[in-house]
């Protein structure tokens, strides 16, 4: 069972919340807060936290960059209606688990709370790009395609198809879909590619998959 808190401000997107995901068996919401403040009183009993990142007293930001200072902290999911670039950044460097915008589907957000209770990162297809379009418009932060063809060719053809998967953006449970694959040999995967290709994260392959001409 997850353990869920939902913190924000607007009852009414609280109470939205709830319709959503009262019907999963498996997420139970455990409470509510409507700013950081509360929040951090609640992060022993929880798994997972939808966060909102504009609040009065604490925002989102700053009270996941609190809870992330004393650990264990529950995993955290930045759900905004704001996509703005400076934003994700901060909520990812704050130590978020995921990134997700308030119109992201019902579906996805369900998988999304499954995949961080998993100790899986989650960024929406569309932050994704983003992210990816941020950092390849940069010439000091993008790698050069050269070296990004010579590290992903190192890969098999099955982890150069889960690297391309990911690069859109898809959660294991997608990829394992799209590729008949089991969620725990997609798992497996990613680790083999990290390893392979010395990245940490999912951005910085999804950066080389797109500087290396795969998408």
């Amino acid at each position: 069972m997850i353990r869920l808190a939902i913190v924000d401000d607007d009852a009414l997107v609280r109470t939205g919340l709830r319709l959503i995901l009262g019907g999963e068996t498996d997420i139970h919401i455990v409470s509510e807060a409507a700013n950081g403040v509360e929040a951090e009183k609640l992060a022993g009993d929880v798994d997972v936290m939808l966060m909102d990142i504009r609040m009065p007293v604490q925002d989102g930001i700053t009270t996941t960059e609190k809870l992330m200072a004393h650990p264990p902290a529950p995993a955290i999911i930045v759900l905004t209606t704001f996509e703005a670039d400076d934003l994700v950044l901060r909520a990812l460097g704050a130590g978020a688990a995921g990134f997700l915008l308030k119109d992201t589907s019902p579906a996805r957000l369900i998988a999304a709370i499954h995949a961080v209770a998993a100790g899986e990162p989650m960024l929406s297809p569309t932050i994704t790009r983003r992210l990816i379009a941020a950092a390849t418009s940069t010439t000091a932060t993008a790698l050069l395609d050269s070296a990004a063809s010579a590290s992903l060719a190192t890969l098999t053809d099955r982890e150069r198809e889960v690297a391309i998967q990911i690069a859109h953006g898809l959660p294991n449970a997608e990829i394992a879909t799209h590729l008949f694959m089991s969620v725990a040999t997609v798992k497996a995967t990613i680790t083999h590619i990290f390893q392979k290709i010395d990245t940490t994260n999912r951005v910085q392959l999804a950066i080389m998959v797109r500087n290396a001409g795969l998408l």
